[in-house]
């Protein structure tokens, strides 16, 4: 499966909104598009939304698209555990205090297990938020876009190849049927970023030849066994830690910045190579991903991304986005453009001191307004091929080997279980001692 033409970054958030009333979006005027006479296809213009996935990040993106412009409600939750459903809930309502009405979760729609999502998509809402470990996302996105709903889904949206092309196909139906997607890659909906990576695309530092892309730093929760758990509650319970719930944490979070240096690019590597390993973060507690990834990407026109990411405590820490051209760089994560290859002050040329809206939230309003417009997001496609950007790496440094595109992208090899049940074994089985078999460079087979 070669890269689809159409995965341009060029179907872009900035090159839709010129292309069409959402420019609106970013004046502040989103109150108007919800008023535009059947804009949104509903017995009122109400839009109802079901969170499947009631985490720390659900909880937020609960909020964030119940606070957007026009009438919202927030009225179905799934979980696969019921004491996360109910602190979500009470999370939520006290964020929303100031609009008590838009939490309408009654409790025969609050629904519990791995089979919740079906419950949710099937209970009368307009948009779902998918905020469960990545490794569900491809089965959830394909049941809401069978079942016709608009979808907002946290990145990554898959953490293998079999998920990528699940997500592409449903992507595809979605676009046939006008339904509005969002991706969690919020940086997309930052002002910042949008004017840097605008003016990058225009040639103000020529030629993009090198780029850097960090996400280093102490690393993430862990979560300790609850007495009486399944090994399949206890890996979705602690899911950051097992790579077919999370992709390890260079997809789970580096994504967004190979997802950045992707969309300056406008194109998505074409080979890769890498290595990485598990150093310090080497507890049970931490499954089976590494601690620390270092990949090298080759894009078709020769020019290189060095990207890293760690999870180490007392080293240096950077999450940012970097690109030296033929005539500058920049420093896109700070909104600077430089001349030349200095980093100095004197060297700048360019600094964003413009304003915009927290990013997070204002990516909820996007595509709410885009719904309400009839002119509806779909930002699944580079959300999926971002997604595989980041497996692409995780492929490399688990094998130690250099690997096409188009041979990951291909892949068979698939993480997930034949059966989401807590009533049955998860992919990879903890040892007698309690350890998890670990990727070792050289020897693992990954495509």
């Amino acid at each position: 499966m070669a890269l689809p033409e159409s995965t341009s970054a060029a179907t872009n958030r900035r090159e839709f909104l010129k292309s069409s009333s959402l420019a609106a979006v970013g004046a502040g005027v989103l109150g108007s598009l919800s008023a535009l006479p059947g804009a949104y296809a509903a017995s009122d213009d109400t839009i109802k939304v079901g969170l499947i996935g009631c985490g720390g990040r659900g909880s937020e993106a609960a909020v964030q698209a119940c606070s957007t412009a026009g009438s919202v409600k927030l009225v179905a939750m799934g979980d696969a555990f019921p004491w996360q459903l109910e602190d979500s809930a009470r999370k939520i309502k006290a964020a929303l205090g100031e609009k008590p009405d838009r939490f309408a979760v009654t409790d025969d729609r609050k629904f519990v297990g791995l089979d919740a999502y079906q419950k949710v998509i099937n209970s009368g809402v307009d948009l779902v938020v998918l905020a469960t470990p990545p490794g569900f996302r491809p089965v959830h996105f394909e049941a809401a876009v069978k079942a016709g709903k608009h979808v907002f889904m946290e990145k990554p949206v898959a953490v293998d190849a079999p998920g990528v092309r699940q997500v592409l196909a449903a992507a595809a139906e979605a676009k046939k049927k006008n339904l509005g997607v969002g991706v969690g890659l919020q940086r997309h909906h930052e002002a910042k970023y949008l004017e840097t990576i605008d003016r990058l695309r225009n040639g103000e530092v020529g030629e993009i030849h090198t780029a850097r892309a960090y996400w280093n730093g102490g690393g993430v929760w862990t979560r300790d066994r609850k007495e009486g758990m399944s090994e399949m509650e206890y890996q979705v319970w602690n899911w950051y830690y097992f790579n077919w719930l999370s992709g390890d944490h260079i997809c789970e979070q580096h994504i967004h910045n190979l997802d950045v240096i992707n969309w300056v690019k406008n194109a998505y590597p074409v080979r890769a190579q890498g290595l990485g390993g598990r150093q310090v973060r080497v507890g049970k507690q931490w499954g089976e991903i590494y601690d620390h990834h270092a990949v090298e990407f080759e894009y078709a026109d020769g020019s290189r991304m060095f990207s890293q990411c760690r999870h180490i405590e007392g080293c240096w820490s950077s999450v940012s986005e970097h690109v030296q051209g033929t005539k500058g760089n920049a420093d896109i994560s700070s909104g600077i453009i430089r001349s030349g290859a200095k980093t100095g002050r004197d060297s700048e040329i360019w600094r964003f001191k413009g304003r915009g809206g927290n990013p997070y939230q204002v990516e909820h309003d996007d595509l709410q307004a885009s719904i309400r417009a009839g002119k509806p997001i779909n930002e699944a496609e580079f959300g999926a091929l971002s997604s595989m950007t980041s497996i692409l790496g995780r492929l490399c440094t688990y094998s130690g080997q250099m690997i096409a595109w188009d041979d990951a992208l291909n892949s068979n090899v698939s993480l997930q279980p034949k059966e989401y049940n807590f009533k049955t074994d998860p992919p990879i089985m903890p040892n007698a001692e309690g350890w998890y078999a670990i990727a070792v460079p050289g020897l693992s087979k990954v495509v």
